[in-house]
């Protein structure tokens, strides 16, 4: 138990780096007036190749059987699905929720709003991540 506790701190703070590094990017794109679901992507794309890097050396036991190339096509195919999951949440928070709802468009910004869809999508993403790649990615045993 204190093993998984120990990666779950680890996962946590390997997140807490690449979820920096993710908002960072969506945020300098939608200043500079790219639509959110793009710069979601983008953050993202740049976000899961250093939660790759780090995942790995911090996080969890690599499988020494399974090749390198092979084991990054399932950490993308994973995190595919989380970017699946983010971009739904950020859709459903800004479509649904913010354009659709008058008092909130007067209480708070488009980007206030698409920094809070963000962190609420990182989130549940989070939690996707951790049980996916344990599942699928580390050596069992």
């Amino acid at each position: 138990m204190k093993k998984l506790l120990d990666q779950i701190v680890k996962f946590g703070i390997v997140g807490f780096i690449c979820f920096f590094i993710d908002f960072g990017v969506v945020m300098v794109l939608k200043v500079i007036g790219v639509h959110y679901l793009v710069a979601g992507i983008c953050g993202f794309l740049i976000s899961v190749i250093a939660n790759y890097i780090l995942s790995f050396r911090f996080v969890f036991e690599r499988n020494d059987e399974r090749d390198r190339r092979a084991e990054f096509v399932v950490f993308v195919a994973l995190s595919a699905g989380g970017l699946l999951l983010n971009e739904a949440i950020l859709w459903l928070c800004m479509e649904q929720v913010y354009a659709k709802w008058g008092w909130l468009n007067a209480l708070i910004t488009e980007n206030l709003a698409t920094a809070g869809a963000k962190i609420a999508a990182t989130g549940v993403v989070m939690v996707y991540n951790f049980i996916t790649r344990k599942i699928f990615l580390e050596k069992k045993g």
